[in-house]
């Protein structure tokens, strides 16, 4: 979820900077550096700029909410591409299925009872999962929009959640960031990294005092997470113990200098690179799991109305990566090469 909706509130409750993502392109550029700082290093020696392109259009801006934000793309076993509108009203479409080679978006869930923010597919039993940032729950339903169900709703460790991402390990157990706002100058961070385990559904806290926690996605290697931390503007990694019940380690990854924009949700490609989607300019960060800027995705020249690109997903064995980005003039979808091939950690969250 972006931070237009600051990942705190059904419709009406939604922030307003929950934005979505974008990519496509090929063109590849290098960044202006100033002159008084050296270039950082990337695939040339250089930081690279990918231009992503324009897929379609997905959603407009809704009258009832006065925004539309999409999140959470993930592609299916049907090879559709499924994502979700954390601002719809009830009766508009909050998961579509959107056929990207015919350019057709079909509505799949309508019912109006949340702000869904995330989307990713279990790969033990292949439901859909959506986490609710309004509700307070995490939902599971099959692709044609029926049987959903409530996987984990209620406290966590005697504190109501707020999920705004997720992701799975190999074995099904769900990981999911709970986006708690911090209110700055002198507020203590509160958000939380949590654990729902695949057996018994029993949520348990990995991390506390996390500053707003975004995105998660594991590292290349499964024993780590990268938690994007939106009121602070950085990525963590959090090692996990051997059963990935415990973290056992913790530190900043990456740094952004973000001004007036925040980190939002990211992926992880079969390299180990790590994409960060940014809420408040259309673009995504990628680096090299040592913490080098590899490549800035930006859209084309002339795309107002767009301010953010929240999150992607890289249809996996292939370099096919899709953002979701959004602003006032609408949800869209765009297409970029991203730099390795997509896995399960690309796809979805």
């Amino acid at each position: 979820m972006s931070a237009a909706v600051r990942r705190r509130g059904p419709a009406a409750m939604v922030p307003s900077r929950l934005v979505a993502g974008v990519l496509a392109g090929c063109a590849t550029t290098a960044d202006a550096v100033p002159a008084d700082r050296p270039a950082a290093p990337g695939a040339h020696g250089r930081v690279e700029t990918r231009t992503a392109e324009q897929v379609l259009q997905v959603s407009e801006v809704h009258d009832e909410t006065g925004m539309t934000l999409l999140e959470g793309p993930t592609f299916g076993a049907d090879g559709r591409l499924y994502l979700v509108d954390v601002t719809a009203p009830a009766g508009d479409p909050q998961l579509m299925a959107v056929d990207l080679a015919a350019g057709e978006v079909e509505p799949v869930l309508t019912d109006g009872s949340g702000a869904y923010t995330s989307a990713q597919f279990s790969p033990v039993d292949g439901r859909l999962y959506l986490t609710d940032y309004a509700g307070g729950r995490i939902v599971s339903l099959r692709l044609d929009g029926d049987g959903l169900r409530v996987v984990a709703k209620g406290p966590v460790d005697g504190r109501r959640m707020q999920p705004d991402d997720l992701t799975f390990d190999d074995d099904g157990n769900m990981f999911v960031t709970d986006a708690q706002y911090t209110t700055y100058p002198d507020a203590e961070p509160s958000g939380r990294v949590l654990r729902f385990d695949a057996a018994d559904g029993e949520g348990t806290v990995l991390a506390d005092h996390q500053p707003n926690p975004n995105g998660i996605s594991f590292d290349a290697g499964g024993g780590a997470l990268w938690v994007s931390q939106l009121d602070a503007n950085r990525v963590d990694r959090l090692t996990l113990d051997e059963d990935r019940t415990a973290v056992t380690a913790g530190h900043t990854g990456m740094h952004v200098d973000g001004g007036t924009t925040q980190t939002d949700s990211n992926a992880v490609d079969a390299a180990g690179n790590v994409y960060q989607g940014v809420h408040g300019e259309p673009k995504i960060l990628v680096f090299d799991p040592d913490g080098t800027r590899r490549a800035t995705v930006v859209l084309p020249a002339g795309h107002d109305g767009l301010e953010s690109a929240t999150n992607l997903a890289i249809r996996p064995g292939t370099t096919d990566a899709f953002v979701t980005v959004s602003g006032p003039a609408g949800g869209f979808v765009y297409r970029f090469d991203a730099l390795a091939a997509g896995v399960r950690q690309s796809n979805g969250g």
